[in-house]
């Protein structure tokens, strides 16, 4: 099966978190068309569950201009190379102070890859402890609580939590038997 070819890459834009570039792309009929790609770091997301309620991470996202709670998620762009695992371990503290004794791999998701490279590895994190976070200077207006099972279910189904990581990341925790 023939794929999209790139010709030629031109880099757009470049700041700490994301690369925005435009491809010239030869489709599998040999005709020619571009593409606009945003790549970033690969990003961990975390389900910490104590085996009855699940901590959430609430913060403002400007792009849609409200606040959104989700799963405690990040990356780490100048640590491209760590391990998807402790990526999950530093942001889980970094975000809600929590810490954890096992980090079980649920899967691997695309953001959206029909316009960035960017993949997210999910973990259910258990034997959960309390500590004191450790934000970033970008998150400090993020705060961090405990919902049970059927809070978090009832919040996706109205539409609290709309982040479609988190989302996708609770279905992978329904199909591991949860």
């Amino acid at each position: 099966m023939p794929f999209i070819e790139r010709v030629a890459s031109r880099e757009i834009y470049r700041n700490p978190w994301l690369i925005f570039r435009e491809d010239d792309i030869r489709r599998p009929d040999g005709s020619p068309g571009i593409y606009a790609v945003v790549d970033k770091p690969t990003y961990a997301l975390v389900l910490p569950y104590d085996g009855e309620r699940f901590r959430l991470v609430e913060q403002f996202r400007y792009p849609v201009g409200a606040r959104r709670w989700e799963f405690p998620q990040g990356t780490a762009p100048d640590l491209v190379d760590t391990e998807p695992a402790e990526l999950a371990a530093r942001e889980l503290r970094e975000e809600t102070g929590l810490s954890a004794t096992s980090f079980e791999a649920l899967g691997l998701l695309d953001v959206a890859p029909g316009m960035t490279s960017q993949r997210g590895w999910v973990f259910l994190a258990t034997g959960i402890s309390e500590g004191e976070s450790n934000r970033e200077h970008e998150e400090q207006d993020m705060r961090s609580a405990w919902f049970s099972r059927e809070d978090v279910e009832e919040m996706m189904r109205s539409g609290v939590i709309a982040d479609s990581q988190s989302v996708a990341a609770y279905g992978l925790f329904l199909l591991h038997g949860r």
